[in-house]
C-alpha cells in the first residue's frame, strides 16, 4: 500500500469516538449478563437464536448463518454451552453430518431470566440516551452501512441480528 490513508483527523476522531462507544456498549451488556443471568453475550446470543427459532431449535450450521459466526466457534461455544446443560445437541434425521441444537430446560430458564434485565440494559445505555431524531439518524446509517458491507442479513432487510 504506497497510498497514505485518505482518512482526514477529523474522521480520524469520529471512529475513534464510534469504536470505543461499541466497544464499552459492548462491554457494559456483557457484565449485564455476567452478573445478572450467568451467562456470556455469546452464549445469549445462541441462547435467543435458538429460543425465537420456530421449531425450537436450530442446525449448528444455520445457528452459524444467523449469527455470522465461523462453525467451529458455533461447534467449541455449543460444546462448553452444552456441559453447563443450557443446550443440548440432537440428531438430525435428515442430514446425518448435522446435528440440532435444542435449548434444555436450564437453557430456557435462563434465556428468559436474562431478557427483562438485558432489555433494560439495552434501554439505559441506548435508547434513553438518544432522541427519537438521533435514533432515526442512526437507523439509516447503520443501513446504510450494512448494505456497503453487503452481509446476508443486509440482504434479508433486518438489521435486528446487528445488535
Amino acid at each position: 500500500m504506497s497510498e497514505v490513508s485518505r482518512i482526514s483527523d477529523e474522521e480520524w476522531g469520529i471512529w475513534r469516538t464510534f469504536y470505543a462507544m461499541r466497544r464499552q456498549l459492548d462491554q457494559a451488556l456483557e457484565q449485564q449478563l455476567q452478573r445478572d443471568a450467568n451467562i456470556s453475550r455469546s452464549e445469549f446470543e445462541v441462547l435467543i437464536s435458538i429460543f425465537e427459532s420456530s421449531a425450537g431449535q436450530l442446525r449448528a450450521g444455520e445457528l452459524a448463518d444467523h449469527l455470522g459466526w465461523e462453525k467451529s466457534r458455533i461447534s467449541h461455544l455449543v460444546t462448553r454451552m452444552e456441559r453447563r446443560g443450557l443446550v443440548e445437541r440432537r440428531d438430525c434425521d435428515t442430514d446425518l453430518r448435522s446435528s440440532w441444537v435444542a435449548l434444555t430446560a436450564d437453557g430456557k430458564r435462563a434465556v428468559l431470566g436474562s431478557m427483562s434485565d438485558h432489555a433494560a440494559t439495552i434501554r439505559r445505555y441506548f435508547f434513553d440516551a438518544l432522541t427519537p431524531e438521533e435514533l432515526a439518524a442512526l437507523n439509516s446509517t447503520s443501513v446504510k452501512v450494512l448494505e456497503a458491507i453487503d452481509p446476508p442479513v443486509c440482504r434479508t432487510g433486518s438489521a435486528a441480528a446487528a445488535a
